[in-house]
Parts: structure tokens; C-alpha cells; sequence
């Protein structure tokens, strides 16, 4: 199966996906997963929102795959400067209209292909659901690239789907018949599919993955549903 292409097609599902993407995070519609499936979930959206908030985000702050804001809002009053990068002109402006901040800069942009200008360095880089999207073999390339992003004492806030989301109602999907363990099918609220990347990690195997490449991570769960973590370059 050929990356590129399904990296192209992940990136017309989540344009086409923007008006209903949160309806998962605030379990509407079709998300619904009943009153004690929704006391779960938003118990630990709670844990994770709280995560954030907890993050010392001042200075220049990169956000990778800023998606329909629902993290941007919590780090746009606390960084110096805010770049939102996304690949899809949808999200984009569900965003900005979200956090509605005149000093977050926004840029659609790939970021397999994208760089920064040479000049400029972050403080802080975060991604939210971002990192499962990543194929196997680019893996080591962008934290590679994150490496040279950061300014010196930066570091990288991630978070993402907990191992076993594949398999909960909370994420309905299909892995692809005689495809890679990464390819995973998604169907929208009108009955399109489409082919993704989808590579859920381990804590403790990312924090050793990472250590591989020079950096020293924390990560861990809020219960079920979500993996955290923070990463610095090795000294």
C-alpha cells in the first residue's frame, strides 16, 4: 500500500469530516455512547484538558495538526506567539472562529513537507491526536525534525488515542483487508470511506522509541482513552 496516497486520502477525510469532528469529542449525534459511557469519556477529556492547562506554554509556541481548535483555545492565552498549522483549510477556520485570537497566526500547510523559517525556533511544540496519524516509516523523520524546531530548552507536549481505541465503540472503524497493521478505513456521517493512518502507542514503548532518537519523555494515561506525554532533548 502506497503511504503517500493514503497520507492524501487522510487528508481529504479530515476536511471533509471538519463540520462533524467534534461531534466525537462531545459525544453527539451518532458518538453518544449513553450516560455512563459519556461519564467515562468526559472524565478523562476532563484529565487531559487539565494536562494541558497545566503546561508552561509561554514564548513562541508551534501547534502541529491545531485541527477545530479544541486545544488551541487552552494554549493561545498563555503563549507569546501561536502558530496553527493544518493541512485542512476547513479546520482551519472552524478554528479561528473558535478561539477567535487575532494574535494566533494560522498556516495550511503539510507537515510531512513543511519547515519553519530557518530563523525561527519554539519554545514549546504540542500536537493533539496527531502522532497515531503518522506512518511507521516517518516515524524517527519527525522527531528528527522536531529536534531542530525547538529552541534551546524546548520541548514537546503530545497527545493521542490510548493502544485499543480500535477496538471500543468510542472510535468505530476497520482495519484494511490485506493491508498493513497502520491502514485503517473511516466513514463519514454521508457514507464516504476513506483510508488512514492509524498507529496507537504504547507508553512505555514510545518513551523507549524516543529515548532511541535523544529525547528523554514522560508519558502516561488518563484511564482508557488517551496516552500523554512530554518530551525534551537529551542533555
Amino acid at each position: 500500500m502506497n503511504v503517500d496516497r493514503v497520507l492524501a486520502e487522510q487528508s481529504q477525510y479530515y476536511e471533509a469530516r471538519a463540520p462533524e469532528y467534534d461531534d466525537v469529542w462531545y459525544r453527539r449525534g451518532a458518538y453518544d455512547l449513553g450516560p455512563s459511557g459519556n461519564r467515562r469519556w468526559f472524565a478523562e477529556t476532563a484529565r487531559l484538558e487539565a494536562a494541558v492547562d497545566a503546561l508552561d506554554v509561554g514564548g513562541d509556541v508551534l501547534e502541529i495538526a491545531c485541527g477545530t481548535g479544541i486545544f488551541t483555545r487552552h494554549l493561545a492565552p498563555r503563549a507569546k506567539a501561536l502558530l496553527a498549522v493544518d493541512i485542512s483549510a476547513a479546520v482551519l477556520a472552524i478554528n479561528a472562529e473558535r478561539v477567535a485570537d487575532p494574535s494566533v497566526e494560522y498556516l495550511q500547510a503539510d507537515v510531512f513537507l513543511w519547515d519553519p523559517p530557518p530563523q525561527r525556533r519554539f519554545d514549546h511544540v504540542f500536537f493533539a491526536f496527531f502522532l497515531s496519524h503518522v506512518p511507521p516509516n516517518r516515524f524517527e523523520d519527525l522527531w528528527d525534525r522536531l529536534a531542530r524546531w525547538l529552541a534551546p530548552g524546548g520541548s514537546v507536549f503530545f497527545c493521542d488515542d490510548a493502544p485499543g481505541v480500535e477496538h471500543r465503540p468510542s472510535n468505530p472503524g476497520a482495519s484494511v483487508e490485506d493491508g498493513p497493521d497502520w491502514a485503517h478505513r473511516r466513514r463519514l456521517s454521508d457514507g464516504r470511506e476513506f483510508t488512514i493512518v492509524k498507529v496507537c502507542h504504547e507508553p512505555e514503548d514510545l518513551t523507549r522509541r524516543l529515548a532511541a532518537r535523544g529525547w528523554t519523555a514522560q508519558v502516561g494515561t488518563t484511564g482508557d482513552e488517551f496516552v500523554y506525554g512530554t518530551a525534551v532533548l537529551s542533555s
